[in-house]
């Protein structure tokens, strides 16, 4: 049997950053929306765990025991005591190394696709609780919808969202290393003080009603600094999405993915059509959320 789970990507609404604890981590305050761009991962019984991949920038994903899907794979069977023979393939459409958890998506898939399909029993709190080992993001790409990441963002408290956002998406043509804009953020911060990371209570209430406006007014990314000081040429993005009338523009969580919250989908078009006419990105696209986490979309 083969059983298929489809996970969404993400964007930061509110990316609040921390000085780096002693451990290295950042206290965060992430505002996650999950939004409809997605990885499908299907995972068949296989003599040995292994790895493939299909999609845009396929090649850029590891194959071997690296990719987060691996090790959701590995990890679930270690906790129930058996060997990981999976075959995981993953059809990838969220955009690689841009800042919209496109591994982590893949790794919460992988984990869900194989409980099912192993018939672990796992409950939702020792998947999240495999999910916080595998990385900071992987949680929320299991639960989905709207939601406070505090910690290093893998101690969710889900949102209320009083309606649907869209955006439009603005693909860069090479990636960001998280670590490298976490460096770079460190690097710009010496010598200041950082505050204490906390939600915007302005940025909560207009996901509460649903107001596109009010959530323009409030969205932000502490790491947006350090990655156009690692990516200058990201401001011309942005200058071009707001000036094709988008209500906010802003890096997508480590970039260099670029995020613009639009009124609507003729909005959508029209902000994506000029982001490609002027060069300044490698491709758009446009979606809408919340959408739900990872779901077992299908088995044969």
């Amino acid at each position: 049997m083969s059983l298929t789970v489809r996970v969404p990507a993400k964007v930061n609404v509110q990316l609040a950053v921390g000085a780096a604890r002693p451990d290295g981590f950042h206290p965060l305050a992430n505002v996650f929306l999950a939004v409809g761009l997605y990885d499908e991962i299907t995972v068949t019984p296989a003599g040995d765990l292994r790895v493939t991949c299909e999609g845009p920038d396929a090649d850029q994903v590891p194959l071997d025991r690296t990719n987060l899907a691996a090790r959701a794979a590995e990890a679930l069977a270690e906790r129930y005591g058996r060997t990981p023979g999976v075959h995981i393939h993953i059809a990838k459409d969220i955009p690689v190394a841009g800042g919209m958890a496109g591994g982590s998506a893949d790794g919460a898939g992988a984990l869900v696709a194989c409980d099912a399909l192993w018939e672990t029993g796992a409950s939702r709190e020792e998947l999240l609780a495999i999910c916080a080992e595998l990385g900071s993001d992987v949680p929320f790409s299991l639960v989905g919808g709207a939601a406070l990441g505090i910690g290093r963002g893998e101690q969710l408290t889900p949102l209320e969202v009083g309606g649907t956002f869209h955006w439009v998406f603005a693909m860069a043509d090479r990636g960001l290393s998280t670590p490298a804009v976490f460096r770079e953020f460190d690097r710009l911060g010496e010598g200041t003080h950082i505050p204490e990371p906390v939600a915007s209570r302005d940025l909560l209430a207009a996901l509460a009603e649903g107001d596109p406006d009010a959530l323009a007014a409030a969205v932000s990314n502490d790491l947006q600094p350090a990655a156009l000081s690692l990516f200058p040429e990201l401001a011309d993005t942005l200058a071009t999405g707001r000036a094709a009338g988008a209500l906010a523009a802003l890096v997508s969580g480590s970039g260099p993915t670029t995020a613009f919250l639009v009124r609507g989908p003729e909005s959508a078009a029209a902000v994506a059509q000029a982001l490609l006419a002027s060069g300044t990105c490698r491709t758009v696209r446009t979606a809408s959320g919340p959408v739900p986490g990872a779901t077992v979309a299908g088995a044969v």
